[in-house]
């Protein structure tokens, strides 16, 4: 009885593509849309400190508004299609490491007004499909920073300096294979200060991954 309810369910209620609202494939993401995301070259995007961060897809109108929406809209169930895209590119590098998911954190206030981080969802969406551990409390944003794309490249650094500290409270161990997860790196300078401040703490062996960057390879 439960079955069929749930099938006439499913043939009155088609999820319609997020982004283009066709009913024609019962998915947020359909094909068309899919079609037009344009994934970046398998490889090493830029390296800091002898740490290899890496970028997923080009900063195009879908992933666009995925991250804006996701972000500032409460569209949480969009995070499920960011950390299915980051996991399609990260399987191509094929590692065979385990990793501690880090999603890069929000302060406090702009918790208190979103009632969210977006990047804690996708790290938890992440972690179903890699089955690596996520720890969501390690990194801590210690200043309300202004928001990075307005800014330009010295302001930016300015802005981001100092803004991170880690909780060790949480044990992590220092031999540890670390993933910090971003939505989007441009400069990259969220990444490096995250990337310094593990460093400086004796964390070796890290890795950063973002969705997107406004930048295209040729």
């Amino acid at each position: 009885m439960i079955k069929l309810i749930e099938k006439l369910l499913s043939l009155i209620y088609i999820q319609p593509c997020y982004f283009c609202h066709s009913t024609k494939e019962d998915s947020l993401l359909c094909s068309k849309c899919r079609s037009k995301i344009h994934f970046m070259p398998k490889g090493v995007y830029r390296e800091f400190q002898n740490c290899d961060i890496y970028a997923c897809t080009t900063y195009d109108d879908i992933i666009k508004k995925l991250i804006r929406d996701l972000k500032y809209n409460n569209q949480k169930k969009l995070a499920k299609i960011q950390s299915e895209l980051m996991f399609e590119y990260w399987q191509q590098l094929k590692t065979e490491n385990e990793f501690i998911v880090l999603p890069v954190p929000i302060h406090k206030l702009r918790r208190k007004e979103r009632k969210y981080n977006h990047m804690d969802i996708v790290a938890d969406e992440f972690a179903k499909l890699t089955g690596y551990k996520v720890n969501k409390n390690f990194i801590v944003r210690t200043k309300d920073t202004l928001k990075q794309y307005n800014l330009h490249k010295q302001e930016r650094i300015k802005n981001i300096k100092n803004a991170f500290d880690l909780n060790l409270n949480e044990n992590i161990d220092k031999t540890a294979n670390l993933l910090i997860i971003d939505d989007i790196t441009s400069t990259g300078i969220t990444f490096d200060e995250i990337i310094r401040l593990l460093r400086k703490n004796g964390y070796g062996s890290i890795t950063a991954l973002a969705l997107a960057t406004p930048d295209i390879w040729n």
